[in-house]
């Protein structure tokens, strides 16, 4: 039973280092050479399923079930050889004369094998069991044994050549297809004067360990820092347009959220409006006096600083609402739940705190407000209107003039000039 229990050991060794592999769906392993290795795992196992039902019909003496499984046994060492040839030269990736020699030699060898093991059902033409369950071979099978040890030889001398060229872990890698080669051949090789040692299945059980090891753990590896090598790529990718983002949506100037923002921001709200789940809102519209004079008088350098300050004190005053820069001396801030119920305190103090920069020589800033008046308003435009509106009225008052005559249109005062393209049917406030 000891045959049966290194059949066994092999099964479940390889079935727990790559059940991973095994278990993987098909699909998701993109790899040619992957592909191989799997199917020569298959076909391993099966084979140490083979040893394991072999030593335990042995023991029982049952001759038919023993002749079945000698079969199977066979089949299942042609196709772990026609599998290792296809995987050692897809691994290896050369596409010369020999290789493809080398490939349809271990397919030929595969077929002829599997071909005799049919034969052998009429014909002992490999291997007899007589009544006693005694186990006999022909010489065909060592002819065929023989054929096998050269073939692994040959692929691993190739592989030697070809891991000569390579560099860093591939290097490694060729050394250990080349090695497994190597290996099962050493063991094969002593199975000529040990033929019913369990030799087979402990070479592959050490080959494909080695495999496992120093190839697909080490492929793992290599894709596992690549992966991690693509993600970090994408943070810093996503982390570039966030900043890009920030940076296309944030006012150069004062730090405040830019035009671009602000039509983003209507747009989303005109989706609101449009489905009607737009909340509870309100808009004020802000201009600065006086900017043309001290641009004119002093220089865009001290007009900066101007709107500057003037954004600073809209900031501070509506310090629970975002601020849009709209213009060069025009903001915009949108009113919200706190923001938006402390709206008319809020609009009054920024108001007296105008009157008193006004008499301090101080930024002055006209404010406008309006709010979002459900079933009236269709579009975030309509609610930037009124409050536009009113900014001008305040602007009106600023300057000590009648806050009536104002045209609606196009805001000019009293009598629109000539250029209004609205001057025939001005209408005043």
């Amino acid at each position: 039973m000891y045959y049966s229990a290194i059949g066994a050991i092999a099964f479940m060794v390889l079935s727990i280092q790559n059940h991973d592999i095994l278990f993987k769906r098909s699909r998701d392993i993109k790899s040619s050479a992957w592909k191989m290795y799997r199917r020569l795992l298959y076909a391993t196992l099966l084979f140490h399923t083979t040893d394991i039902i072999w030593g335990v019909y042995l023991t029982l003496k049952i001759q038919k079930v023993l002749f079945v499984d000698t079969l199977a046994y066979f089949i299942a060492m042609a196709a772990c050889v026609g599998f290792w040839t296809q995987y050692a030269i897809t691994y290896i990736g050369e596409n010369d004369r020999f290789a493809k020699w080398i490939l349809y030699s271990g397919r030929i060898f595969s077929g002829v094998f599997i071909g005799m093991v049919c034969a052998n059902l009429f014909v002992p033409v490999l291997f007899s069991i007589d009544i006693d369950c005694e186990y006999h071979t022909t010489i065909v099978r060592w002819i065929m044994h023989i054929i096998q040890i050269l073939l692994l030889i040959i692929i691993s001398i190739y592989t030697f050549a070809s891991y000569s060229k390579k560099k860093g872990t591939l290097r490694k890698r060729y050394r250990t297809v080349g090695l497994f080669g190597l290996i099962v051949s050493v063991f094969l090789f002593v199975m000529l004067w040990f033929p019913l040692l369990p030799l087979y299945s402990v070479a592959y059980l050490l080959g494909l360990c080695m495999l496992h090891s120093f190839v697909v753990n080490d492929e793992k590896e290599e894709y596992r820092n690549q992966l991690e090598q693509s993600l970090e790529r994408e943070k810093q990718h996503l982390k570039d347009l966030r900043e890009a983002r920030e940076a296309t949506f944030k006012d150069p100037l004062t730090g405040v959220k830019s035009k671009g923002a602000y039509v983003e921001f209507e747009n989303q709200k005109d989706i609101e409006i449009r489905e009607r789940r737009a909340k509870e809102f309100a808009i004020a519209v802000f201009d600065i006096n006086g900017l043309k004079k001290i641009n004119d008088t002093f220089g865009h350098k001290m007009g900066d600083g101007y709107i500057k300050n003037a954004c600073k004190i809209i900031c501070n005053q509506f310090k629970h609402s975002p601020v849009f820069r709209v213009g060069g001396d025009e903001f915009v801030a949108l009113l919200e739940s706190k923001d938006y119920e402390n709206r008319k305190e809020l609009e009054k103090a920024f108001i007296e705190l105008m009157e008193q920069h006004k008499h301090g020589d101080q930024v002055v800033v006209a404010v406008g407000m309006a709010e979002y008046m459900k079933g009236e308003d269709y579009t975030f435009n309509d609610v930037f209107a009124r409050a536009e509106r009113n900014m001008f009225v305040r602007k009106r008052i600023d300057k000590g003039m009648p806050a009536n005559q104002i045209c609606v249109n196009c805001k000019y005062d009293a009598k629109c000039p000539s250029e209004c393209k609205y001057s025939s049917t001005c209408k005043k406030i």
